[in-house]
């Protein structure tokens, strides 16, 4: 799970705010990215400043107005998030579109970290040889870095020199699965702080012999059967060649997750009424939520019954910014996930729902 989602997901405290923003990767556009953000501030702080006293604002837009001084907009990406409250205050990238707004409650507005765990796909490709071994971090279609340290991992001293071992079947594989190994482990230390999946770029017969040793298999998503063990190849034309092979990976996923929805439909397990949602929720039931992609509902929640409200009623207090970000959180806490849909499947549900565990 993303590092700041598990940070900011369980805060509970009074005037959580998040600024979620959409901004753009290319000049001339993110020159127009700074007004926008700016603008979002405002509006947070007109907000804070009708709900509660100014010397508990002040310290927050204090740290506010801090941070959006110090963003560089000329790294920025798809969308940028900001979190803030009297304690803290965190932002980050994200490689996904989102809804221009300002969430303000109890808690901080999560669902497009979730959404962005599922829509923008972070990994690692591995360019396997069996000379060396290259690791490239990526995001969607774009490579972010190569790793370094122990990468390039070059094959030094596991060849054979013996002409008739050469010949003896066998004989080089071994050696060749050696050296796999060791890039094995050399993965797995280099991304243990930052776990991702692994894509592996190299031949089919180098991804048989990888994966009879790699240690812990799950971590490897797939293999694009190519060489591209040029040491001279740039970074982004080896993300180009894999990023297809990943996306159709993806694709296969979420296709199955909307086959799980429809199995659900009928066996018990389904439930679309968005009270009996929250309840299932609440009680810990909640399995899978599907939500419809840029579905945004403002609702006073009391206890165990929600009451929908009209989006020109979000901004006043008391009022939830968001019911099924606070869906989401929840049964997040419970141990379910959340699926994002982009199609008609939830139209007939009106936007949301959940298959319950039992």
């Amino acid at each position: 799970m993303n590092k700041l989602l598990k940070k900011v997901k369980n805060i509970q405290s009074e005037a959580c705010v998040t600024i979620i923003c959409n901004t753009h990767r290319t000049h001339p556009e993110n020159e127009g990215d700074p007004i926008r953000l700016k603008n979002l501030v405002k509006n947070a702080e007109e907000r804070l400043y009708n709900d509660y006293e100014k010397r508990f604002v002040w310290p927050i837009m204090e740290k506010l107005n801090e941070v959006v001084e110090k963003i560089d907009h000329r790294e920025n990406l798809e969308s940028l998030l900001i979190f803030v409250n009297p304690e803290m205050i965190e932002f980050t990238r994200l490689a996904i579109n989102v809804t221009d707004r300002v969430v303000i409650d109890d808690t901080f507005a999560t669902r497009d970290l979730v959404r962005a765990e599922h829509e923008q796909e972070a990994y690692y490709t591995l360019v396997l040889s069996r000379n060396d071994a290259r690791l490239i971090e990526a995001m969607n279609d774009k490579a972010v870095v190569e790793v370094k340290g122990n990468f390039p991992y070059k094959n030094e001293t596991l060849y054979n020199t013996d002409k008739l071992e050469r010949n003896t079947a066998g004989s080089d594989e071994k050696l060749i699965e050696e050296f796999f190994n060791r890039v094995d482990k050399e993965v797995q230390a280099a991304i243990k702080g930052h776990p991702l999946p692994v894509m592996i770029i190299t031949d089919e017969r180098n991804h048989t012999h990888y994966m009879n040793v790699a240690d812990r298999k799950e971590m490897y998503m797939g293999y694009l059967n190519k060489n591209r063990g040029d040491e001279s190849a740039k970074i982004h034309h080896i993300i180009d060649d894999v990023w297809p092979a990943v996306h159709e990976i993806n694709r296969k996923r979420n296709a199955a997750r909307v086959e799980e929805l429809g199995r659900a439909v009928g066996s018990g397990k389904f439930l679309s009424d968005i009270n009996d949602i929250w309840r299932a929720i609440l009680e810990g039931r909640g399995q899978t939520l599907f939500v419809k992609k840029g579905y945004f509902q403002p609702g006073l929640i009391a206890e165990d019954e929600i009451m929908l409200v009209d989006k020109f009623e979000r901004d006043q207090k008391g009022i939830c910014d968001d019911v099924v970000d606070e869906m989401i959180e929840h049964n997040l806490s419970f141990g379910g996930d959340t699926v994002f849909l982009s199609g008609d499947e939830l139209d007939k549900f009106q936007n949301v729902a959940l298959i319950t565990r039992y």
